[in-house]
């Protein structure tokens, strides 16, 4: 049952010299007001709204001396935070897709994901199947478009054409749907539980959705979240939570070094990540924001 609206909405549609008016009614020190209300037509009030909230006291009310150019900087940390995390995304998401695909075809042939027969949950299997149908009929790829008009399976592809197909949403869905003894060879890559993995998917493209969107990263607290794996390294004090950044910087560096192709790209990631958290914005509790402990760096699944 959908919620029924209450209040009307009348908030105005401001100039941009009048959006910088209103921050600097609630606090916030604004030097170069050109300089202000240029950035505000280039980011929108609304998404630069969301980098005052870690500046502010209470709600619409800055802590004292907070200045224009501090949310800035805590918006390009975020953009450059958001870029590192796009880069690991990538690598690991291509694995991913990659030994899938290889086991699943292993197990089940090239066409075995069209049968709900060869999955554990098959409720929403024809769900699943016809958005990967229609996926494969919008696909503009060369390797697409080459079996369309050479084999009769056609809008069916071999899982190892689907995989580089579908979203990674649908990935995650399959890989979730897929029988246990499946999804316990993919994880074996990944030194995990089979339990763990579909819920790092999961998670994963969450983030990745919210990369795509350019939504803010630093300082979020997931609406989707990892499951974590036993062991203390996982745990307070050497893990607060799986709420923020932490979990899922610690779940990408794991996933990245069980893959023997990226080591070089995986130590420099590493590096550039802890590089660019050594300079967080200039808030209170910066590293507590981001979920990181004092000495995150040494972490052992970091390390």
């Amino acid at each position: 049952m959908s919620r029924q609206p209450t209040v009307p909405y009348r908030k105005p549609c401001l100039s941009y010299a009048d959006q910088v008016k209103l921050l600097q009614q609630r606090g916030l020190v604004v030097v170069d007001v050109p300089a202000a209300e240029q950035f505000l037509s280039h980011l929108s009030y609304y998404r630069f709204s969301g980098y005052c909230l870690a500046f502010e006291s209470c709600r619409h009310q800055f802590v004292a001396g907070t200045t224009f150019e501090q949310i800035v900087e805590a918006y390009n940390f975020d953009l450059i935070l958001r870029d590192l995390i796009t880069e690991a995304l990538e690598v690991v998401e291509v694995d991913l897709r990659a030994a899938v695909a290889y086991v699943f075809a292993q197990r089940h042939g090239p066409f075995g994901h069209v049968d709900p027969r060869k999955f554990f949950c098959r409720s929403n299997h024809h769900v699943w199947l016809d958005g990967l149908r229609k996926e494969s009929r919008r696909s503009k790829e060369l390797f697409v478009i080459h079996f369309r008009n050479t084999y009769d399976e056609f809008p069916d592809l071999p899982i190892w054409i689907a995989t580089e197909v579908m979203s990674f949403g649908s990935l995650s869905r399959m890989f979730s749907d897929m029988d246990k003894i499946d999804q316990r060879a993919v994880a074996q890559r990944y030194r995990l539980q089979w339990s763990i993995l579909p819920r790092w998917m999961h998670h994963l493209a969450y983030v990745r959705n919210l990369c795509a969107h350019h939504s803010r990263l630093w300082d979020r607290i997931w609406a989707i979240k990892p499951k974590l794996p036993a062991g203390k390294a996982w745990k307070p004090p050497h893990l607060p939570g799986n709420s923020h950044l932490f979990a899922t910087l610690l779940l990408l560096r794991h996933l990245m070094k069980q893959i023997p192709a990226i080591v070089g790209f995986a130590s420099q990631w590493r590096i550039r990540v802890a590089d660019h958290l050594a300079a967080p914005p200039g808030t209170s509790n910066p590293l507590e924001r981001m979920g990181l402990t004092t000495n995150w760096d040494e972490h052992s699944v970091w390390a």
